[in-house]
């Protein structure tokens, strides 16, 4: 059910609606707008890579994932709904507000990822995190689908951007709150908190740096997270700039792409939720090289693309590699990590996930600044990303990864 809650944020702030809106209204279309939505993100991005790590450790010296994962929602619902607030010109503010709302989102997301070794048996870990995923693009999907309806009752009523823009970003906020509460009324906290710590930061930073000594024991994880770093680079640059593409460069309206991104959700929760058990059956890294072969023909497609029939194509292709690819490297890490130190893994998963989140945006950025605006060339280097991962996967042995975890 936090799947279903927090993917309403991503879907509208990050995916669909106030990136471009960002671009267009509050940036006033400025060669330098997609460079600054891009800057602030990876501002949010480095904060969560200088925090996540130490946050894991803490959350499992004192058992307190459900404690900070409350935290973490109050935050990114109070900055989303703050969003609201913001108007054509009100760039400094939009920029501090989406880093906030941001942070406290991708912070949330590690959080309770470290769940999932603890409520999925080891065969299990696929088909349980392809089932949340999929469930979390059904939310994404509530979501937007309910800020669609209000702005197809704003538009014809005459109302502009300016006007019906702010009211989703309270739709959005407000979905997430009531939806997170089954997760905070009914999941346990399994672990306890660690006899031998005090569950200080300082506690925290030392079993950090235990681990980081220990690194050699744990080469198929930090090779996958290599991988991760490499891959998840051209996934969050579609997330983060799919809709600026379509506007940008396929000349689609606001409706035309909240259209096109609630088609996106329901292929990607049907790939989030099929390959979770492909995963299951024909092992981690062959789904993974498969996916991202699937990535590399998505942008190819989309970088050919000169009218909306083959965008659509490559737009509903990268559902089905969007979910699919998110579902399986979670599940990935979670097979590869110490079971007792889940929270501490997820948060060097999460820190690999904010890395590429800086890496691939921001090269996306700079190529459509650097170039005078040419997205069909920044989308066509995105597709390196995918086959980086592909080469360093590859070389991931996972029985021996598994060993490693189980002997710590």
């Amino acid at each position: 059910m936090y799947d279903f809650a927090n993917s309403g944020y991503t879907t509208v702030v990050i995916t669909a609606v106030f990136n471009a809106y960002f671009v267009a209204e509050v940036a006033g279309n400025a060669p330098w707008a997609t460079l600054a939505w891009t800057s602030a993100l990876a501002a949010s991005y480095a904060l969560i890579v200088l925090t996540a790590p130490v946050i894991g450790a803490y959350a499992d010296a004192r058992a307190a994932k459900k404690r900070l994962l409350a935290a973490t929602t109050m935050g990114c619902v109070t900055f989303t709904a703050a969003l609201a607030l913001v108007g054509s010109g009100d760039v400094a503010a939009a920029c501090v507000l989406v880093a906030l709302s941001n942070f406290f989102f991708g912070t949330g997301e590690n959080l309770v990822a470290a769940f999932l070794p603890e409520i999925a048996r080891e065969h299990a870990l696929g088909r349980v995190s392809g089932w949340g995923w999929s469930l979390g693009y059904i939310g994404g999907l509530v979501s937007l689908g309910a800020c669609l309806a209000y702005i197809v009752w704003a538009q014809s009523r005459g109302a502009a951007a300016g006007e019906f823009v702010p009211v989703t970003m309270l739709i959005t906020a407000g979905i997430f709150a009531g939806a997170s509460l089954p997760t905070f009324l009914l999941l346990r906290e399994r672990a306890t908190p660690s006899a031998a710590t005090s569950g200080s930061a300082r506690e925290a930073f030392k079993r950090l740096a235990a681990t980081l000594q220990q690194a050699r024991r744990y080469q198929d994880l930090w090779r996958f997270l290599a991988c991760v770093v490499a891959y998840q680079a051209g996934v969050q640059t579609v997330i983060a700039l799919a809709a600026v593409y379509a506007e940008q460069a396929m000349g689609f309206t606001t409706r035309d792409t909240l259209i096109l991104i609630l088609v996106v959700n329901v292929t990607a929760a049907l790939g989030a939720f099929l390959l979770g058990t492909v995963q299951d059956r024909i092992g981690h890294v062959r789904t993974i090289i498969l996916i991202l072969v699937g990535w590399l023909l998505t942008v190819l497609l989309a970088w050919r693309a000169q009218g909306p029939a083959l965008f659509w194509i490559a737009a509903n292709l990268v559902g089905l590699c969007l979910g699919s690819s998110q579902s399986a490297g979670r599940a990935l890490v979670a097979y590869l990590s110490p079971p007792h130190r889940a929270g501490e893994f997820f948060g060097l998963w999460g820190l690999a996930v904010k890395l590429s989140s800086i890496l691939g945006p921001m090269t996306y950025g700079l190529v459509t600044w650097a170039s005078g605006g040419d997205h069909r060339l920044a989308i066509l280097v995105t597709g390196t990303f995918f086959v980086a991962g592909i080469v360093i996967v590859a070389a991931v042995d996972v029985k021996r990864g598994r060993r490693a975890a189980l002997q710590s």
